[in-house]
């Protein structure tokens, strides 16, 4: 397991050298969700890193995907990166969309797995009930296609940030600011290589929302995994790792 970087108000994971890859987690998303892609692309040419996002410690007035998004700028101008690639699940595709639109410059390409950005009512009008764990469990695994992959552990993550009332509140603000900030209008202006990977069987985002950004994205590709919910990079890592590291070496230049 990756070791948790500390440095001023930054928490991380990072491994390897090379090309910058940074990998965004969703609303009730952790660091290990990405551990297979640490493993796997650090092995290959990049530096991959995964910030925490501050997701329950902003104050709740500036609790937003743009706020969250000006921290990956902090946290990518603390690292002195000057190029990097943004990996983004869930909310943290949403994250990614917002960095292209705000500071195009530093973005060499992105990929996007099962991205809010153009459908948030799944995230906005089902917040689980509090206090009751069984209907958490359902919830959390009612994400996956792949059942084994919502642990016990990860249950009680989800269970933990919807029965504090911090945490709920700030939770309920990032989904409402994700409807808010819709990028559909944006995304045609968007000239950078897009790597849109969506699992079939994605109840949260649904297939027909990756159609969608594939449509209005100028240079993107679409991928399909099948038997795969909402989190590809958990339910099919290899196949997950595959695609992205076909892409990098198809469309990206080498540093």
């Amino acid at each position: 397991m990756t070791d948790f970087i500390q440095e001023k108000e930054f928490g991380y994971l990072q491994e390897g050298e090379g090309q910058p890859v940074i990998f965004l987690h969703g609303l009730m998303g952790t660091l290990t969700n990405f551990q297979s892609q640490i493993d796997h692309f650090s092995r290959n040419g990049c530096q991959v890193t995964v910030p925490q996002l501050p997701l329950y410690t902003m104050p709740l007035a500036t609790t937003s995907v743009k706020s969250l998004t000006k921290f990956v700028k902090a946290f990518v101008d603390h690292k002195g990166y000057e190029k990097v690639v943004l990996v983004g699940n869930s909310l943290g595709g949403h994250i990614a969309l917002m960095f292209q639109k705000m500071y195009p410059e530093y973005i060499s390409g992105l990929v996007l797995a099962g991205s809010s950005g153009l459908y948030e009512s799944a995230m906005g009008n089902t917040y689980p009930r509090r206090g009751d764990r069984n209907y958490i469990a359902e919830r959390v695994r009612d994400v996956f296609y792949v059942k084994d992959v919502a642990t016990e552990e990860l249950i009680d993550n989800v269970f933990e940030v919807v029965s504090d009332r911090n945490k709920a509140i700030r939770t309920l603000a990032i989904s409402k600011s994700a409807i808010r900030h819709n990028m559909a209008e944006d995304l045609p202006n968007f000239h950078i290589p897009v790597c849109v990977i969506w699992g079939r069987q994605d109840a949260v985002t649904p297939p027909e929302v990756a159609f969608k950004f594939n449509e209005l994205l100028p240079q993107s590709e679409l991928h399909w995994l099948d038997e795969c919910g909402h989190a590809a990079m958990m339910e099919r890592p290899a196949e997950f790792n595959h695609i992205v590291s076909e892409w990098l070496d198809r469309t990206l230049p080498k540093v």
